[in-house]
């Protein structure tokens, strides 16, 4: 195979309300902090035990900031498709050179899926979307 894959698919929660930034060009990005996690019964002890990861998600697709603005909040489920990049910057305190590594959602790459149902409004049957949403929200 010539090719190659960068894809990164998570299912978890939000760990605190996302951060909706602006640019000076109008362009916005919205960013979340998800966490997965992961339980086991210990061998040795029987204990259970449970570790949980956090992932840094970037979305910069116009049509998800938007839905993630408006719907999404602090320990909602979501499904997560993107890409993951790192990017550096420089602090400006101490001239440091800084890295950070996150799961990106571009336009016209990469998915969202709110898992869980909204509270504002009854629960539509399945297969029902509401009238005025689409319940699924993919590759704008």
């Amino acid at each position: 195979m010539s090719g190659s894959l960068n894809k990164a698919t998570i299912i978890g929660n939000l760990g605190k309300d996302p951060e909706i930034r602006s640019f000076q060009n109008g362009g916005r990005v919205a960013n979340l902090t998800v966490a997965t996690s992961e339980s086991w019964k210990d061998k040795a002890t029987g204990e259970r035990k449970q570790r949980t990861e956090w992932h840094r998600i970037a979305i910069m697709n116009p049509g998800l900031v938007d839905v993630v603005e408006k719907y999404l909040k602090k320990g909602a489920k979501v499904y997560i498709e993107g890409q993951i990049e790192t990017r550096s910057w420089k602090d400006k305190m101490t001239g440091a050179e800084r890295y950070t590594t996150e799961i990106v959602l571009r336009p016209y790459s990469g998915e969202l899926t709110m898992l869980d149902a909204r509270k504002d409004e009854p629960q539509a049957e399945v297969g029902t979307p509401p009238a005025d949403e689409a319940p699924v929200l993919d590759s704008f």
